[in-house]
């Protein structure tokens, strides 16, 4: 009779092979870098939370200037391709200043013109609307600067607003 003798050489040579493929596999795809790995466009530098410091209105020659830093807040919320803003007065809605509005939509930015397509308002003869405006970014500074018409309510006036970026808390 005649035996057969079974070499585990071959298969033991294979399987070292395999888990050498492995660990390479594993290594390489370990070494890249995270900005290699977050592929993909750079987030817009306006995103973020802003605070409304000022807005300087200009109506047929008349000219309101409003400081949103004493007895009021209106802070805007841009993301990559929302906005969305809320007013209210600081006295907890008492008094003869007494006030809160509200809007959101979307947006589109192309170099510095920035368009809102209003889609929500508290005051909804605006709503359905786009308004543009030139942006100027410095620092953490925002300045919006446009035409708002709104034909339904008699609105045709230069809008300029500064904002400053909230920080993170």
């Amino acid at each position: 009779m005649k035996r057969h003798s079974l070499s585990l050489t071959p298969y033991i040579q294979r399987m070292k092979k395999t888990i050498a493929c492995i660990l390479l596999i594993s290594v390489v795809s370990s070494c890249t870098s995270k900005t290699e790995k977050q592929s993909g466009p750079e987030p817009l530098p306006i995103i973020g939370t802003w605070q409304l410091l000022s807005g300087t209105l200009i109506e047929k020659g008349d000219t309101v200037v409003t400081d949103y830093t004493k007895g009021r807040s209106f802070i805007k919320i841009i993301n990559a391709t929302h906005f969305s803003f809320t007013q209210h007065d600081l006295n907890k809605g008492q008094g003869s200043d007494a006030s809160f509005s509200a809007g959101a939509g979307t947006y589109t930015l192309k170099d510095s013109t920035y368009t809102e397509h209003l889609t929500y308002c508290s005051d909804r003869a605006w709503e359905g609307h786009d308004f543009s405006f030139t942006l100027t970014l410095q620092s953490d500074t925002l300045t919006q600067r446009g035409v708002e018409i709104v034909e339904a309510t008699g609105v045709n006036r230069l809008n300029i607003e500064k904002y400053v970026r909230v920080k993170n808390q």
